[in-house]
């Protein structure tokens, strides 16, 4: 029954309760603004949010109510009801939706926390994605038990194709129940409507022309049919692969602890224990996994896309880098064939090109290059083979003087001599004129012969000769460090006997402090918690061919490298040290590129590029603000952007200082700055011969000693 306010606005008793109920609104009101603002609001979720959004702004219409009621009018005809309305029904959609999130399965949360990584980033697909024209787009669908190894072959078969330029990418339970189908369960309905949806998804991915690859148990004939006719109705490829995996295998495995829970009953209907699994009646293929790597059960799959014409054909990753060495049968024809040609003596510099060429660091290369090819690397930074691109930035070119221009041209091959050693057969020589300025201002750019490669140049000969090479046998150079000059095939098989699943390449021509420790150790462990490999392997891999005279010599790098991973800096048992036979150049960020696309030849996967690579000061020190030749982080930069480099991955060097604060290297913080010290190698050598110790937690004390005797042998 309503009451008239105005009947009773003279009542003493009813004019101070309404002063009062004025009086407790407005203290409610600022009660809803402090809970607003403070600290445990902003930590609820969205959802909660909204819905306390909503019930504030309900309970404060619900006292105008009141407040209406007192001054006489009907809040029935006022527009608060229709607010009010509207809050009720925001209120219960709130409540929907927090409902659905909080009973979201279980089983569907810890999948989002047990994500399986892809093994190709966002970076990586932007550098690669659509490289390789045509329509790809299909869908591979992976089918098996839990376990049976379908996302490891989807994300490896992904890498592959990404990598040569083709738009792929992989669903599986994780990435597609943890959003997409967060509200499914894993009922007969729920099971079937999960493959309806990703179906669907995966026929966008295909009409875009993408390759879709789907790992999923989906356990019901019924269901694979399904998602197949939804291909054929938009005219789109459809591969069903059976992963045929056996249960005890895959129960073996468990890598997510889901048989463990399902044995317990902590899980209802999981297949393979109280949930039937339906093999396929006729796949497209089927892959097996027991004694099986990844990696050949992938290329399985890629040979099916390439009989299918999805595809071009691919290199594939078995087939080993061409070596340009004279197979045993020919060696003493070769050999006797040398002798009565005439010859060329090369430099110490020249045969560890020669070395570069004939290990196959250079590959496709055949030799010393054609002019052709030298214009190619001059001005276009990669070879062209067809419709591929493969990165070459720097040129490997065989200078000689007029005299021996002379008196070589015409012949179809000559000698290549050093210290009058027959070391290969040039055949098919083809001589140019050796523009010196123009090569020096493309790849350093600058002709300043304090750049001591440039005066190198600047002092060979006036013409150049290219032609393919056949090298007698493998060279050596007898240093005791032999054993470490591993080449490109040499280190493939090795990482393939460590079980490394990727490996990844770290270039240097300087000793190792605690700061380069720490970045390789980052990035392992970025590989293994983020990316998702079990065996990541690093190939450390220091420059052992000609530097300039103030650098720290081969032999002492490597016995302090040999003591760095001796006191477990680094962890051996994943670390494969080997020598790189190229010469330094000192090109900045062109010959960057180079020592990427070598480590590639090599099986890397992944690049570590540091600050300033391959720098040099400036010869004129005040010809630029910081005093050297190249903005140090130009070479990362460029290196990202670099073409012909599709299956391997640039990781940006974290910059690490010396931590004075807590004593370490760390990597560094421009919010406490003054915090960190750059200890340079000029420091380091004035340490030495003062016989002082750098700071402690800079290097292995082991590891410091051996580089100090260094430096104080060279100032006697």
């Amino acid at each position: 029954m309503d009451t008239d306010f105005k009947e009773l606005s003279q009542d003493t008793d009813i004019v101070t309760k309404v002063k009062q109920f004025h009086d407790t609104t407005l203290k409610i009101e600022d009660t809803i603004k402090y809970a607003v603002n403070s600290a445990i609001y902003e930590k609820l979720s969205n959802t909660d949010k909204i819905e306390y959004n909503l019930l504030m702004s309900y309970c404060l219409n619900s006292m105008f109510w009141m407040y209406l009621r007192t001054e006489g009018i009907d809040p029935a005809k006022h527009r608060i009801k229709l607010e009010n309305d509207r809050l009720k029904k925001s209120m219960a959609r709130a409540k929907q939706i927090n409902d659905r999130n909080t009973l979201m399965p279980r089983v569907n949360k810890d999948a989002a926390q047990r994500f399986q990584a892809h093994h190709i980033s966002r970076a990586k697909r932007g550098q690669a994605i659509g490289s390789v024209r045509g329509f790809r787009g299909c869908t591979v669908w992976l089918t098996g038990l839990s376990g049976a190894g379908k996302t490891s072959i989807a994300f490896q078969v992904e890498a592959i194709l990404v990598n040569h330029g083709i738009a792929a990418y992989g669903l599986d339970g994780d990435n597609v129940r943890s959003g997409l189908n967060c509200n499914l369960g894993f009922s007969k309905e729920d099971r079937k409507e999960n493959i309806r949806r990703v179906a669907e998804v995966a026929k966008l991915f295909a009409d875009s022309g993408q390759i879709c690859l789907c790992s999923f148990v989906s356990p019901f004939e019924e269901d694979r049919q399904m998602a197949r006719q939804i291909h054929k109705m938009s005219d789109l490829p459809f591969f069903e692969i059976f992963v045929d995996t056996p249960l005890n295998v895959c129960e073996a495995r468990d890598t997510k602890g889901l048989y463990k829970k399902a044995r317990q009953g902590a899980i209802k209907g999981f297949t393979g224990i109280d949930q039937m699994y339906e093999r396929p009646i006729n796949p497209d293929l089927v892959v097996t996994t027991v004694n099986c790597t990844p990696e050949e059960s992938a290329a399985t799959v890629i040979d099916l896309l390439e009989k299918q014409c999805i595809i071009p054909i691919l290199q594939k990753p078995s087939i080993s880098i061409k070596e340009l060495f004279i197979p045993e049968s020919r060696i003493s024809s070769a050999k006797t064939e040398a002798a009565t040609l005439q010859s060329l003596e090369i430099s110490e510099i020249d045969v560890q090109w020669l070395q570069v060429l004939a290990e196959g660091w250079a590959a496709p290369l055949t030799g010393f290059m054609r002019e052709h090819q030298y214009l190619q690397t001059q001005h276009l930074k990669c070879l062209l083979d067809g419709d591929k691109e493969i990165n070459q930035s720097v040129p490997i070119v065989l200078a000689l003087h007029t005299e021996d221009k002379e008196r070589l041209n015409g012949l179809s091959a000559f000698t290549l001599k050093y210290k009058n050693q027959a070391l290969a057969i040039l055949r098919r020589p083809e001589f140019y004129f050796h523009r010196k300025e123009e090569r020096c201002g493309w790849q350093f750019g600058t002709n300043n012969l304090g750049h001591p490669y440039v005066k190198i140049i600047h002092e060979s000969g006036d013409w150049l000769v290219g032609g393919d090479v056949e090298v007698i046998q493998r060279i050596r150079w007898h240093d005791g460090l032999d054993k470490y000059r591993l080449m490109p095939n040499e280190i493939i098989t090795k990482c393939k006997k460590m079980k490394a699943d990727a490996v990844f390449a770290f270039q240097l021509r300087n000793p190792i402090h605690n700061g380069h420790a720490l970045l390789m150790q980052d990035t392992k462990k970025r590989l293994l918690e983020e990316r998702g490999f079990k065996n990541p392997v690093l190939l450390l891999h220091p420059l052992g061919g000609w530097t300039k005279d103030d650098d720290v010599p081969l032999h002492t790098r490597i016995l302090q490298h040999e003591t760095v991973l001796s006191e477990g800096n680094l962890d051996a048992t994943s670390t494969l040290l080997a020598i790189f036979p190229s010469p330094m150049m000192y090109a900045g960020p062109v010959e960057v590129q180079w020592h990427a696309k070598a480590r590639m030849n090599a099986g890397a996967n992944f690049y570590i590029v540091g600050r300033d690579p391959a720098g040099i000061p400036h010869p004129n020190r005040s010809a630029t603000p910081d005093g050297n030749l190249y903005d140090p982080t130009h070479g990362a930069r460029v290196l990202t952007m670099a073409r012909g480099l599709q299956s391997l991955e640039i990781i940006p060097f974290k910059v690490a200082a010396y931590d004075k604060k807590y004593k370490k290297m760390s990597f560094f913080d421009e919010n406490r700055k003054e915090d960190f010290e750059f200890i340079s190698g000029t420091k380091m050598r004035c340490l030495a011969k003062a016989d002082e110790n750098p700071p402690d937690g800079f290097m292995s004390p082991k590891a410091w000693f051996i580089l100090a005797q260094y430096y104080k042998n060279l100032g006697k």
